[in-house]
Order: structure tokens, then C-alpha cells, then sequence
């Protein structure tokens, strides 16, 4: 009679302890698919009269973290058609969230005058379906 007892009493504290387990396997699987789901880091680097990598590809809807970081001076980190506009100042790196919404060409420029070649000073972004 003992040992029936003591099995049901097992079998009861292991269906209990399995319904506690698996939320707990279950909530650390959707955090890993949260995990999964932040945004790429994309890590760029400014100094006078270029932008470092000088073209990027994005996704179409996916979203992006640009990471710049200046060596020289403070420059801008401007684009009105992914509508974003920022400074950047030497050994502080800002970060711009993006989500394209549209696939096409766009320019990143600086916006702050840097010297003569300030005007060459671009980075291409390409957004892809």
C-alpha cells in the first residue's frame, strides 16, 4: 500500500513540477527569438572626408542600428530620405535607428563643413527588397 502511495505521490509531484518546467522552457525560447529579433548593428566610422564603410546594403522593413563613431572632428550623419539627421562628435558614438521603407539609392552626407573636401563626403546606402 506504501508504495502505491509513494508512486502516485511521485507521479504527482512530477506532473506538477512538468507543468512549472515547460512555461519556464517556453519563456526562454520566445526570449531567444527576441534576442534574435534586435536589430543589426551596422559600425561606422567618420573621419574628415570619408565615411568608412562607404556603402551599406539594408532590408526593406528590417531594422538597422548605425553606429558611428568619429577619430577627427564632429561631423553630421544626415539623410532626409531615410529621415534621419545626427552629430557625432570624436569618441562619442551616436546611433541611429532605421527601419527603410522603401527599397532604392540613398545618400548619407555630413553636414558640417570639414575642411575642402567636405563635399565628397558621402556614404551610399542601398535598400534591398
Amino acid at each position: 500500500m506504501k508504495a502505491i502511495t509513494i508512486a502516485k505521490t511521485i507521479v504527482a509531484i512530477l506532473l506538477a513540477a512538468g507543468g512549472g518546467i515547460a512555461p519556464a522552457v517556453f519563456a526562454s525560447k520566445s526570449n531567444l527569438a527576441r534576442a534574435d529579433a534586435s536589430p543589426r548593428v551596422i559600425e561606422i566610422s567618420a573621419k574628415k572626408f570619408e565615411f568608412t564603410p562607404s556603402e551599406i546594403t539594408l532590408k526593406k522593413g528590417q531594422p538597422v542600428i548605425l553606429r558611428v563613431t568619429s577619430t577627427d572632428r564632429v561631423h553630421g550623419f544626415t539623410s532626409r530620405q531615410l529621415n534621419f539627421d545626427t552629430d557625432i562628435a570624436v569618441g562619442k558614438p551616436a546611433e541611429v535607428s532605421v527601419t527603410p521603407d522603401t527599397a532604392g539609392d540613398f545618400m548619407v552626407i555630413c553636414d558640417h563643413y570639414c575642411g575642402t573636401g567636405h563635399g565628397n563626403m558621402k556614404m551610399k546606402v542601398s535598400v534591398v527588397e
